[in-house]
């Protein structure tokens, strides 16, 4: 971890090349902080990272003249696939990210230099989220700023539509910018250029969405509320969020799992999330007016059909919840009473995920 050391607290000493920590000398706090510090530190280097979100964008540009044939409404299906797009993109790097830092620690014994010290187990998951969390929250932010440029310039349905110069203008003068000082921070000072990209592009992206807001087509100027949508907004936040709940349960996996079969469940379980009130609330809702119906003459099969289809609803976790995109195309107020209960529904879920992950880390034999 080249440069760290003048950022690094009283607890880390240098070691050779690498810096190591004086765990004896810290407690709770200080080791989830090293720990969640140096985890997000060392996943933002990933390539994979840079790879996923260069996908993810490029995926996001070309969503905007392919949703221009749908005879319909082109910019709602824009939305759709774009989001979608940030959505996927997220939850695969979600289950990347955990397996390099965890499952390969693991697989490596690397992790020993950390749980042979006073470290609780617990204590180095929880910070190994933590940097994960980081990590996605800025990949994500990258990959949302850009699709939210992209639905400002709006899709071009006819050949009279103008293009919208200052989105095109703003967003590639912040590429640019956050490219050229990462190419310059990575020759000369040997700083990792897909950290310094992300994170900068973070900042520029964000920089140039605010200017295009100021903008119409033409450069004339134009009032915010005229162009800036908050409930798209609101949805771009909880698909963020819902992503942090996947890295939860991805980075749980992979205390036992290995890459591929934790990639493949991590998706496995954010489509049969997306499909958990079509599956298991329907049926429920069936289920209860027949036997509120039948009485007495419900079967016991009906029975525990019902309490199968309440224990999967409840286990399973809900990801519906946190897809508010046909409230945006339908021009519906996202309330922030449910923004509140959203988020503490994924607090319950991550915690309950980090939870099992840590009853089955705690058994992993990593000797």
């Amino acid at each position: 971890m080249e440069g760290l050391e003048s950022y690094a607290p009283k607890a880390f000493y240098a070691e050779g090349t690498h810096l190591r920590y004086d765990w004896f000398d810290m407690n709770f706090l200080e080791q989830l902080w090293a720990i969640a510090r140096n985890t997000l530190l060392e996943s933002i280097r990933q390539p994979i990272a840079l790879v996923v979100v260069l996908a993810g964008v490029l995926l996001v540009i070309m969503s905007n003249p392919f949703s221009a044939y749908t005879m319909t409404d082109d910019n709602r299906m824009f939305v759709d696939i774009g989001l979608s797009t940030v959505f996927v993109a997220g939850a695969i790097l979600s289950a990347l990210l955990a397996t390099n830092v965890l499952a390969r620690e693991i697989e490596n014994r690397t992790v020993l230099t950390v749980v042979s010290k006073p470290v609780a187990r617990s204590t180095f998951l929880m910070g190994k989220y933590l940097g994960i969390a980081g990590t996605l929250t800025l990949c994500l932010l990258f990959l949302s700023l850009v699709f939210l440029l992209v639905d400002l310039h709006g899709v071009m349905d006819t050949a009279a539509t103008p293009f919208h110069l200052p989105v095109i203008l703003f967003g590639f003068l912040a590429l640019l910018v956050a490219l050229g000082v990462a190419l310059w921070c990575n020759f000369f000072y040997h700083q990792s250029f897909t950290a310094v990209f992300i994170t900068l592009g973070v900042v520029t992206l964000a920089i140039a969405y605010a200017l295009a807001l100021l903008f119409g087509p033409d450069f004339k100027s134009v009032a915010i509320s005229a162009s800036f949508e908050p409930e798209l907004l609101k949805a771009v936040g909880l698909v963020i969020v819902a992503v942090l709940v996947m890295a939860s349960i991805s980075l749980a996996a992979s205390t036992r799992l290995g890459q591929v079969v934790t990639l493949t469940g991590t998706l496995g379980l954010l489509i049969l999330g997306l499909l958990s009130d079509w599956l298991f609330a329907r049926e429920i809702v069936r289920l209860e007016k027949f036997m509120t119906v039948a009485g007495d003459a419900a079967s016991a099969a009906d029975h525990a059909w019902l309490f199968t289809c309440k224990a999967m609803y409840a286990i399973v976790p809900n990801f519906q919840m946190f897809w508010m995109i046909d409230a945006v195309n339908q021009r519906h107020t996202i309330p922030f009473d449910y923004l509140g209960y959203a988020l503490i529904y994924a607090a319950a879920m991550t915690m309950a995920a980090l939870a099992i992950g840590t009853a089955l880390f705690q058994r992993r034999e990593v000797g």
